[in-house]
């Protein structure tokens, strides 16, 4: 790889610094780059140790590693940015969905921000410390898993624009998680047992009810139902539900209960066994591939979809709708699969394309 201005970000963890480690180590002109949302660190006595990657903390990490490395740093100001973020969460939980911040936070700040951050410094390359491999094929930029399967980020990186991955390196594609922290602990770097950042970076507490009370509340107050209509218990607000969920729902049943549709509208939450949590179909929007997408009318047969953060794959029929939106049938049984998140389709390692999931059936009329 030729020599080159690269733009690194730091985001005080240790993945992000062996990135840049290793872009310097190539030889390249490393720049870093932490990209801040004003988020203080987690209060005492939250659930999590360590939660998020852009607080005021991470922020004095990443510029003793910046430092260490002896290379030009930057703190840029996202608060405009990631406030746009923290108001798409509120909404989709506002409309019954599900979002997932990470996966927008990747397309519009951490990638998108800094492609653009990258052309006002003249830099040619971004680096940053995502476990999962960007490489160019014949046709164009391809996006394929990390080789440590336990930390790989493809799928949260599916609604990256092409263009801005055709740019970016992400060295630790090809490495064990425990090979990246050996090599800070070499380059003398203090994280180097730092914990890794947690979902949600903007939620120090650790429990997104929080955020949504100090927003205006839990949304609207409702009941607990099943598919016969029979009134199980009654709830403070919709927004404090998610498809699939069994834990918190405050009501006493002789058998496990989980989520299964929850009513804006209404305020009322559909519930019923695990069994009926499996979906068969969805509808999937905002669809692109690495590097091209499904045309109306177009069949993906042998692949194999992702719909949530935590790693599973489900065998699964794409086909593509048009308008740049793509029809998922699940070949096997796809548990709670929930509006909001985002769908990766894969063949082996490689992520082909992604999009948003939109309708997610069967969910049966919410009883009234």
């Amino acid at each position: 790889m030729p020599r080159t201005r690269v733009l690194a970000a730091l985001s005080g963890g240790v993945d992000s610094s062996v990135a840049a480690l290793l872009a310097q180590r190539a030889g390249h002109e490393v720049v870093g780059v932490f990209l801040r949302n004003g988020v203080s660190a987690a209060p005492a006595g939250s659930r999590r140790a360590h939660q998020g990657c852009c607080s005021v903390e991470d922020a004095a990490d990443a510029a003793r590693v910046a430092d260490r490395l002896g290379i030009p740093f930057h703190a840029l100001d996202m608060a405009d940015e990631f406030g746009a973020i923290v108001d798409h969460f509120v909404a989709e939980y506002a409309a019954g969905r599900t979002p997932n911040p990470c996966a927008v936070c990747n397309r519009d700040v951490k990638f998108g921000a800094l492609a653009r951050f990258a052309d006002a410094l003249g830099a040619e390359l971004l680096v940053t410390g995502h476990y999962a491999c960007v490489r160019r094929g014949a046709d164009g930029v391809e996006l394929w898993r990390g080789v440590d399967r336990r930390k790989d980020q493809s799928y949260v990186l599916f609604p990256v624009a092409p263009e801005v991955l055709a740019r970016t390196w992400l060295p630790l594609g090809g490495m064990e998680k425990a090979e990246t922290r050996r090599l800070a602990e070499e380059a003398g770097f203090a994280v180097h047992d730092k914990p890794d950042s947690v979902e949600i970076c903007f939620v120090p507490s650790g429990d997104y009810r929080d955020l949504l009370a100090q927003r205006g509340g839990l949304g609207k107050p409702g009941r607990f139902v099943d598919r016969d209509g029979r009134v199980l218990g009654e709830h403070d607000g919709h927004m404090g539900f998610t498809r699939g969920q069994r834990r918190g729902l405050g009501f006493a049943a002789g058998r496990p209960y989980y989520v299964l549709d929850v009513d804006p509208e209404s305020g009322d939450v559909l519930v019923g066994p695990r069994e009926e949590t499996t979906c068969r179909r969805a509808v999937v929007e905002e669809f692109h591939g690495f590097p091209t997408g499904l045309a109306a009318g177009e069949v993906w047969s042998d692949v194999v979809v992702q719909y949530r953060s935590s790693f599973g794959e489900t065998p699964a029929e794409v086909t593509g709708l048009g308008g740049g939106a793509v029809e998922v049938r699940f070949l096997a049984p796809a548990e709670s699969v929930a509006p909001g998140q985002g769908l990766a389709v894969y063949r082996g390692d490689r992520l082909l394309g992604g999009g948003w999931i939109r309708v997610a059936e069967p969910v049966g009329r919410m009883a009234v």
